[in-house]
């Protein structure tokens, strides 16, 4: 694994994390507003479309090579 191995997996831990985030601000909001506010449904939004995109960069790496199905 090169050094743009080990930059793909930063990002994705980075994504992770964010998501996460994300999630917990959603039900943040959710008990907060009682479940009526807006705020919630805009975290949830970007949560998935944060899965979206690092879905979408997994299946970049593994078509371009910097993801094998090896473990390293």
């Amino acid at each position: 694994m090169g050094y743009t191995g080990l930059r793909m997996k930063i990002v994705v831990i980075l994504f992770l994390v964010i998501i996460i985030i994300s999630l917990f601000s959603g039900l943040y909001y959710f008990i907060r507003d009682k479940g009526q506010g807006e705020r919630m449904v805009k975290a949830l939004t970007v949560r998935i479309a944060l899965s979206l995109v690092l879905f979408a960069l997994l299946m970049l790496g593994i078509y371009s090579g910097l993801i094998t199905g090896k473990l390293q």
